[in-house]
């Protein structure tokens, strides 16, 4: 029996499938440029061999049709895709863990589509297409917001007039939420005790960035807010702006709401202030030369150290730093510069342990810290989907818990 996850995007599809005895992959693969003439598959194997092909698909019904024909390709029996876990990035206040998908949990994702219209529809197709083409699966819904549900109200609320609230829905509500679960699991295990008695900040810093505040196993707070923009400086997000800041300058270059979306998305962030690089690759490369290199990269680490900080007030007392995704796990010289000068706060990093821990060099979890640090500082790389495959498996088998400290994840034990 096999188990597919699908994660849509606004243009990709990125998609695995996984034996669902063993939860391992057996094949994966990305679709980019979806609606382009150039769009194309780049199909991924366990081995590490790839194949591409290249096809124009118009949307996602196309692309999911195309990953379909590949898998047949790859030798995987359709018929025994009993499961297909989606990835949705918003799902408000509505639903604070994963559910199976009904016509009225269509519809709900649906009324929340305004709150992420870059992602929810998108996810839509995903879930509509993949119920037509796999009739016979069971369709579940896994929630980036869900794990933040946990929240107290006086960190989700924003000091606005209750009446965005009630009526429009304006809240902090977070993203990121899958990976932070699968971190902070990952971590307790490593600490050598139950989840639900360790506190820890967990920092998903890629091309998209937030940092959460985890007591007690669950979120108390968040950086990301009731959109994907605020918080850490991100690849092509600003992070935190004064929202009248945004007002200015839209009044004064007469931009739509959806022009001002597509800036604060797609040009700000570490783009917007150099000008030419969003990806911290190209960023730390030319910062000897360029200035604008090295005033985004001094912004960031700024803005990482700002949160480490705040949180672990929130908190009171830390037993860990976790940090993951593409920069947190392969990023040697960041994550460094994230925790220089923060002995007082007992952060010490092992710079040689440090600098010889990425996944590209073929590193999976470790400690980064020195024995002596008060707080532990871990790399660990994150794994979604398995989180995904793990709650389409448990509500198939009626066997998930909402309440994930009491959820039997395998990656948890």
């Amino acid at each position: 029996m096999y188990i597919l996850a699908l994660n849509c995007g606004s243009s990709s599809l990125k998609y695995q499938v996984f034996d669902a005895a063993s939860k391992s992959v057996v094949v994966g693969g990305n679709v980019e440029k979806i609606g382009s003439p150039d769009s194309f598959v780049t199909q991924k194997y366990p081995d590490g061999t790839k194949t591409r092909k290249d096809t124009e698909m118009k949307n996602h019904d196309e692309a999911l049709n195309v990953v379909l024909f590949l898998l047949r390709e790859a030798s995987i029996d359709l018929n025994e895709i009993k499961g297909v876990g989606h990835r949705v990035v918003m799902g408000g206040d509505k639903f604070a863990s994963s559910v199976e998908i009904t016509d009225e949990v269509i519809k709900t994702i649906s009324e929340l589509s305004p709150l992420a219209p870059l992602h929810n529809p998108s996810a839509l197709m995903g879930i509509v297409t993949a119920k037509q083409l796999l009739p016979n699966a069971a369709q579940v819904a896994v929630f980036d917001t869900a794990f933040h549900q946990t929240m107290p109200d006086y960190a989700y609320r924003y000091a606005v007039p209750g009446a965005w609230y009630r009526e429009l829905g304006v809240r902090r509500y977070g993203f990121h939420g899958t990976s932070h679960l699968y971190v902070s699991k990952r971590a307790a295990k490593l600490l050598g005790r139950p989840a639900a008695q360790c506190n820890m900040i967990t920092m998903h810093i890629g091309s998209g960035a937030s940092a959460t505040a985890i007591k007690n196993g669950v979120s108390i707070d968040t950086s990301l807010g009731m959109t994907p923009l605020s918080g850490l400086t991100m690849g092509t997000r600003p992070g935190d702006i004064d929202p009248g800041a945004v007002l200015y300058v839209m009044d004064r270059l007469n931009l739509s709401s959806e022009q001002m979306q597509k800036k604060l998305s797609k040009d700000a962030g570490l783009l917007g202030v150099t000008e030419c690089f969003a990806d911290r690759r190209d960023v730390l490369e030319h910062m000897g030369e360029n200035d604008c290199c090295r005033l985004a990269t001094d912004m960031e680490v700024h803005n990482v150290k700002k949160y480490l900080g705040a949180y672990m007030a929130e908190l009171g007392h830390t037993d860990a730093i976790v940090f993951t995704a593409g920069v947190g796990e392969n990023n040697p010289y960041l994550r460094e510069q994230f925790c220089a000068n923060l002995e007082e706060f007992g952060i010490k990093i092992d710079r040689d342990k440090n600098e010889h821990t990425a996944c590209y060099l073929g590193s999976g979890e470790t400690e980064i810290s020195t024995p002596d640090s008060r707080v532990k500082v871990y790399m660990i790389p994150t794994n979604e989907e398995l989180v995904i495959v793990e709650d389409t498996i448990a509500i198939m088998n009626g066997t998930y818990n909402p309440d994930h400290l009491k959820m039997d994840y395998s990656f948890a034990k």
